[in-house]
């Protein structure tokens, strides 16, 4: 049972660490809209 949770531990920090690079080297794409949005007067002191 010992050598099960330790097979256990060991494939979860291995797992851990593969997602780990996976974020890491990710090329996310930027959006690619462009959001406008209207602000009124009244909301900005003079």
């Amino acid at each position: 049972m010992r050598s099960f949770t330790k097979v256990l531990a060991i494939l979860l920090v291995i797992a851990l660490a593969g997602l780990g690079v996976f974020l890491a080297t990710w090329d996310i794409p930027a959006p690619s809209q462009s959001v406008e949005k209207v602000l009124s007067d009244d909301r900005f002191p003079r």
